[in-house]
């Protein structure tokens, strides 16, 4: 008999319209959870929700369409889950936001842009389903940052402080909800080829065969990482088979950490 690494869970996954989160949906649907996804981009949610109905019509899904960085929203959010599944085991906080601009020529308005999503979106997502997580006794928040977060280069300094500050967010609320029984993790992928990297090679006329040559001096594996392959780690740090981690970071980057 299948063991289901999620039966009977509940999980919300904020971003949960694309890429990384859309194929934890996948994957956390297969292994028995009910899913709530918001995200930002109705239609995204729609196409996701039907492509999880497609595959299993027993699949429990539930979508919200939101800004993280509403704290309202993301209360309502959490409501949806609890009042629809009724309860809520697991947080993934994977939405973000992008900026390409250098640091010497970031606006204060980009820089509170960046911040009111992959801080304070990520803060308010916690704060509103802390409740929750702590009822269900065994509760797991894996938030998604990134490997640039540790690592250098240059070009989206933004987007990277702010996901080195999602690590030290992480990192406290470990200590903060150990009694609680609550285990706060992240995961910081590498190069991932997920729809935004595809539509935007094809935005300026690039193939995704031209595409996928691009990254092979990104990671030692020398290629980009499907979204499954980061999913899969989601997964386990979601799973009670990581009952005995918390406060870590997980390095999904092929190696590009240590190169």
């Amino acid at each position: 008999m299948q063991r289901l690494r999620l039966r009977d869970k509940v999980a919300l996954i904020t971003g949960g319209g694309g890429g990384i989160g859309a194929a934890t949906a996948r994957i956390f649907c297969d292994e028995g959870a009910a899913v709530v996804l918001v995200d930002a981009n109705a239609q995204a949610l729609a196409k996701i929700c039907d492509d999880l109905l497609s595959r299993n019509s027993e699949a429990r899904v539930q979508t919200y369409v939101a800004d993280v960085a509403s704290a309202d929203q993301a209360t309502a959010a959490v409501e949806l889950a609890t009042r629809t599944f009724g309860r809520l085991d697991v947080l993934v906080n994977n939405a973000a936001m992008r900026n390409y601009s250098a640091l010497a020529d970031a606006t204060p308005e980009e820089w509170q842009s960046m911040v009111s999503v992959n801080l304070v979106g990520t803060s308010n997502y916690c704060k509103a389903a802390l409740p929750r997580l702590r009822v269900a006794g065994a509760g797991s928040i894996v938030n998604v940052s990134s490997c640039y977060a540790v690592t250098g280069r240059k070009g989206m300094g933004l987007y990277d402080a702010t996901k080195a500050g999602m690590l030290a967010m992480t990192r406290t609320l470990a200590f903060e909800e150990a009694d609680q029984g609550v285990r706060v993790n992240a995961i910081c992928p590498g190069s991932t080829l997920t729809d935004f990297h595809v539509n935007r090679a094809n935005a300026v006329g690039k193939s995704v065969e031209v595409l996928k040559t691009q990254r092979q001096d990104t990671s030692l594996i020398g290629r980009w990482a499907t979204p499954e392959e980061v999913a899969w780690p989601i997964l386990w740090l979601a799973s009670d088979e990581a009952s005995f981690i918390t406060g870590t970071t997980l390095m999904v980057d092929g190696g590009l950490s240590i190169m």
